[in-house]
């Protein structure tokens, strides 16, 4: 759902059990990005305090960014970029000492591409509560220590609001188109309900008017997976030595969740029944291949993301809701006045395309008609990260209109 294209949604080699039980053992206790970490292509920028709907306020607040192309002189070709659960500002570039993935979007952001960087100016900010670079908490708070289990419950419309300050922090008062998906999906709709002047265009990809009672179950085991991690201590582990910290629990969280993201025709066609070493799993002691591929990728998650983030971006997903204190979500839909773009995935098991299919019918100014864009995939709710030349495909629809 928020894959970086790199590490996860393409197809990786699988490791030796020997490897992934050395992963896990040398995990360090968070991978979030920290003060004194290289700065690598991030940017930064204080938005002061931010109200949040609970009532409580986050003091001192700031977001991290990344940006590519020029602000024209009339400021009229900003794309904001919306990352998804486990993205960040890193949507194009290399990985490296600063940047523990490669950009996520290569295939839709760049010259030439869909979102054309020699044309746009695109703007892709760490999500309020992510862990690299955006407060979040794994930050300091104004005592000195890091938030960790005092860090507020979020709200996808908590997030939007810290997006808006960050927008005006920049001088940018309308996008000319917002764009995200999945999680990222969610703040385009709220931003362009909440911020209708702002916005001139937006993208919707995989994802649902609000999160389901299905939904919210899938992504409720994922959190109690990592608060039943001893190591996680409540959500206050950063003192702890390296090796110490809650890495079992967040790549348990992180398996069971790339089971919603792919589909299991994909799995079933790409490792069968195959097993990882020549010792027959059957009898014992042997690992089937797609048991070493789901371990390898969740613990290599934990060098990148931070478990305390991860509970907070998953809540705040749970808390999506177009209709809440809307009148519902036809009536929430009719408030948007930017041109849409809705495109889902036939194959997605987490966010069905029923959502999609809702949300299209209630936008008035859709740029394809009555009905979403579906994309034909094997890879399922990944496919917005993957099939670039479909999403791309529509994307460039959507900025030509």
């Amino acid at each position: 759902m928020d894959w970086q294209t790199t590490t996860d949604a393409v197809p990786a080699a699988i490791v030796p059990d020997a490897r992934t039980v050395s992963l896990a053992a040398r995990a360090p206790v968070t991978g979030a990005w920290r003060e004194g970490d290289p700065v690598g292509d991030r940017r930064f920028v204080g938005i002061g305090d931010v109200e949040l709907e609970s009532g409580r306020t986050l003091p001192g607040t700031r977001i991290a960014y990344e940006s590519w192309g020029e602000l024209s002189p009339a400021g009229d070709n900003a794309v904001l970029v919306l990352h998804a659960l486990t993205g960040d500002s890193h949507v194009v570039g290399p990985a490296g000492p600063a940047h523990a993935s490669p950009g996520w979007w290569p295939g839709v952001v760049g010259p030439g591409l869909a979102i054309d960087t020699d044309r746009w100016f695109v703007v892709a900010p760490n999500v309020l509560g992510g862990c690299q670079g955006s407060t979040g908490p794994s930050s300091f708070a104004p005592d000195g220590s890091e938030w960790g289990s005092r860090f507020p419950f979020l709200t996808i419309r908590d997030q939007v609001r810290a997006q808006l300050a960050f927008a005006r922090e920049l001088g940018i008062e309308r996008f000319a188109a917002v764009v995200g998906g999945s999680m990222g999906a969610m703040h385009v709709l709220e931003w362009a309900i909440m911020a209708p002047e702002a916005v001139e265009r937006i993208a919707v990809l995989a994802a649902p008017p609000a999160t389901t009672a299905d939904q919210i179950a899938l992504n409720s085991v994922q959190i109690e997976a990592v608060r039943s991690d001893p190591a996680f201590r409540d959500g206050d582990f950063y003192d702890a030595p390296p090796g110490d910290g809650p890495a079992r629990g967040l790549a348990l969280a992180r398996r069971m969740a790339m089971l919603n993201y792919r589909t299991s025709a994909e799995l079933n066609a790409r490792f069968e029944r195959g097993w990882q070493s020549e010792i027959d799993p059957l009898g014992g002691g042997g690992r089937f291949a797609v048991e070493s591929y789901l371990d390898f990728h969740g613990n290599r998650f934990t060098r990148r993301f931070d478990a305390n983030s991860y509970v907070v971006l998953t809540e705040a997903m749970n808390s999506h809701d177009l209709a809440r204190g809307r009148g519902g979500v036809a009536a929430a839909l009719r408030q948007v006045t930017a041109k849409s773009l809705v495109l889902g995935i036939d194959s997605d098991r987490y966010f069905p395309l029923a959502g999609q299919v809702e949300l299209a019918a209630g936008l008035p100014n859709s740029v394809h008609g009555a009905g979403p864009v579906v994309v034909a995939s094997e890879y399922g709710h990944d496919a917005f990260l993957i099939e670039h030349g479909a999403v791309g495909a529509a994307i460039t629809e959507l900025l030509a209109s």
